[in-house]
């Protein structure tokens, strides 16, 4: 692995994330009509292109304003992605930014006024500020606005390999003194 700064920038930024989802069109309403992004692309095959396996599907591309897409895999049996056995549900899901803390609230307002359950206002760490909720598959979704200034950000980044390390030791020694006491 190369080391931070050794001018490998190959990666542009995300183009899509992409889910399972148990119907297209319930999808389809959710994520254009609700929360308002544009299906812009369908792709439905019989044919898995990747790996040639025969699995008819349908994949549904929605487009942010920032050109990335959040994309689902319709495989026509009515079934959504489970839930890992071995991660809390709080751990999975995709964080969505919105541009500010008003319009985090405006979505806050529209999400419960389609009888969505969010979980928030929440603040971590005085970075960013998100609700929670989930889509009509299970799916948890966070909407985000960072609120500290870039000075506070450059701030974090500069101590951040520092706190890593930091929870590396302390995973490490709890695994340790966990294999002591038995």
């Amino acid at each position: 692995m190369s080391p931070p700064g050794d001018g490998v920038r190959a990666i542009h930024g995300l183009h899509h994330f992409a889910w399972r989802c148990r119907d297209a069109e319930e999808t389809r309403s959710f994520y254009e009509d609700l929360l308002g992004l544009p299906l812009v692309h369908v792709i439905k095959k019989d044919l898995v292109p990747s790996t040639g396996e025969y699995c008819p599907y349908v994949h549904i591309f929605f487009r942010m304003r920032d050109g990335s897409h959040i994309a689902f895999f319709d495989l026509g049996d009515g079934q959504s992605a489970l839930p890992s056995a071995n991660t809390p549900g709080w751990v999975n899901h995709i964080a969505l930014r919105v541009g500010s803390r008003r319009e985090l609230d405006d979505m806050h307002r529209r999400l419960m006024s389609h009888g969505i359950d969010v979980i928030g206002v929440t603040d971590h760490d005085q970075y960013i500020e998100s609700i929670y909720f989930f889509d009509p598959n299970g799916f948890r979704l966070e909407l985000t606005t960072e609120v500290a200034s870039p000075d506070t950000v450059a701030g974090y980044a500069e101590i951040a390999h520092e706190h890593l390390d930091s929870w590396t030791t302390e995973k490490l020694q709890r695994a340790a003194d966990s294999k002591g006491a038995k």
